[in-house]
C-alpha cells in the first residue's frame, strides 16, 4: 500500500515552497539577489515568517519515511538516490543550470561585478554554478541518503529496532525537539545559508528511525489538535519577535522560538496529512507526479517573469504576485512535461532513466 498521505503532505509543502518564493522575491528584510521590496512595511511578508521555519525540515523528515519505505522494497537505494538526486545537481547544472544562473546573476547585479574581460568559458561556468538554485535540496538529501547507507551497514539494525520501539508521548517529543534546537546550532555553512546539514540530517533521520513507525504516526495523528494549537502560539511569538529581520539568518533560524514552531508544526501537519489526506484522488494523482518538476522548475518561470516585469512594467504590485506566482506553477509543469520527454536530459537534469517506457 502505498502512503498517500505522505505524497500529500510532499506537494503540500512544495506549493508552500513556491509560494514563499514568490513573497521572497519581493521581500522588505534586505536580503540580496532579489527584486526587493515595493514599500515599507508590507503585510504580505508576514508569509515568509509563517512558511519557513518548517518547510524544508518538514521535507527533510517526509524524505527519511520515504528513504525507509523505499530500502524495505528495494536494494538499489545507492544508485537510486545518485541517479535522482547528484546527477541532476552537478551534471545536470551545467546542463541546464545556466539559464537559471543567468537570472539569479542579473537579479543580484552579479554580472555587473565581473570583469569584461572574462574568459567566456570561465564566464559561462559562474553562470551555471550560479544556478544551482533550489537543487541544494539534492545535495544535502544525498549526502544524509550516503551517511545512511553507511550507518544500517554498521549498526547492523539493532539502533532501528531501539528506536521503533521508542513509545511516542509527551516526553519524547519534547526530547526530540530538543535534538532539533540543538542540531540546528551546528553544521552550518558560513555563506550559503541553505545548506544546514545538521538540523536538515537531524530532520532526516528521525523521519527514517522514528516516524516510519506506524504508531507514531497514530499518535501524532490522535493528538494533532494540540499541536497544532502549540504551533499557532508559538509562530504567533515568532512572527511577533522577529518580523522586519532577517528570517534566515542563523541567530533567528535557530532560536528557540523558530525551531519550537517548525518543530511543533511539523507534527500538526504530518497529523492532519495521516488523517485527512490519506487518499489518492485525481488532483492528488497529479500533484504526486508534478511535484518534483514544480520544485525543480519553478524558480527559473518565478525569477525570469519577475526580472522581466520589473525591467518593463509598471503593474501594481498584485499583479506581480499574481503573475509571478501563476508562472511560476504553469511554466514549471509545461518545462517539466517536455523535459521528461527529452532521453539525455530527463536523466541529466531531472534524474530519470534514459529510456522512455511507452504507455
Amino acid at each position: 500500500m502505498r502512503e498517500y498521505y505522505l505524497d500529500n503532505i510532499r506537494y503540500f509543502t512544495i506549493i508552500n515552497v513556491v509560494l514563499f518564493h514568490v513573497f521572497y522575491m519581493y521581500n522588505g528584510q534586505s536580503i540580496p539577489g532579489v527584486i526587493g521590496a515595493f514599500h515599507e512595511n508590507q503585510i504580505q511578508d508576514i508569509f515568509q515568517y509563517i512558511v519557513y521555519p518548517w518547510i524544508m525540515i518538514l521535507l527533510f523528515i517526509i524524505s527519511g519515511i520515504s528513504a525507509n519505505l523505499y530500502l524495505k522494497k528495494y536494494d538499489n537505494f545507492f544508485y537510486d538516490r545518485t541517479t535522482k538526486l547528484l546527477v541532476p545537481s552537478t551534471l545536470g547544472i551545467f546542463v541546464f543550470g545556466w539559464s537559471q544562473g543567468y537570472y539569479n546573476m542579473k537579479l543580484s547585479q552579479a554580472d555587473l561585478k565581473i570583469p569584461k574581460d572574462i574568459n567566456r568559458f570561465a564566464y559561462l561556468l559562474i553562470m551555471c554554478i550560479s544556478g544551482t538554485g533550489v537543487l541544494w535540496f539534492n545535495h544535502v538529501l544525498w549526502i544524509n541518503s550516503i551517511l545512511l547507507i553507511i550507518i544500517r551497514k554498521f549498526e547492523n539494525y539493532k539502533l532501528y529496532i531501539f528506536l521503533k520501539n521508542v513509545n511516542m508521548n509527551l516526553i519524547s517529543i519534547i526530547i526530540l525537539g530538543l535534538g532539533l534546537f540543538f542540531s540546528a546550532q551546528i553544521l552550518n555553512t558560513p555563506l550559503i545559508v541553505v545548506y544546514r546539514f545538521g538540523v536538515y540530517g537531524y530532520s532526516f533521520f528521525i523521519g527514517y528511525f522514528i516516524f516510519s513507525n506506524e504508531k507514531n504516526i497514530k499518535y501524532l495523528e490522535m493528538n494533532y489538535i494540540l499541536f497544532l494549537i502549540i504551533s499557532s502560539i508559538l509562530g504567533f511569538l515568532f512572527i511577533y519577535k522577529y518580523i522586519g529581520l532577517n528570517y534566515t539568518s542563523k541567530e533567528i533560524f535557530g532560536s528557540v522560538l523558530s525551531i519550537g514552531y517548525a518543530w511543533f508544526s511539523c507534527l500538526a501537519i504530518i497529523g492532519i496529512g495521516k488523517k485527512y489526506f490519506d487518499h489518492n484522488y485525481n488532483f492528488t494523482e497529479f500533484m504526486r507526479r508534478k511535484s518534483y518538476g514544480i520544485y525543480v522548475f519553478h524558480y527559473l518561470f518565478l525569477s525570469s517573469c519577475a526580472y522581466y516585469l520589473n525591467k518593463y512594467s509598471n503593474l501594481s504590485p498584485f499583479f506581480h504576485y499574481i503573475l509571478v506566482g501563476a508562472s511560476s506553477f504553469i511554466g514549471s509543469v509545461v518545462l517539466y512535461d517536455i523535459m521528461s520527454k527529452i532521453p539525455f536530459i530527463r536523466w541529466s537534469v531531472l534524474g530519470m532513466s534514459n529510456s522512455i517506457k511507452k504507455k
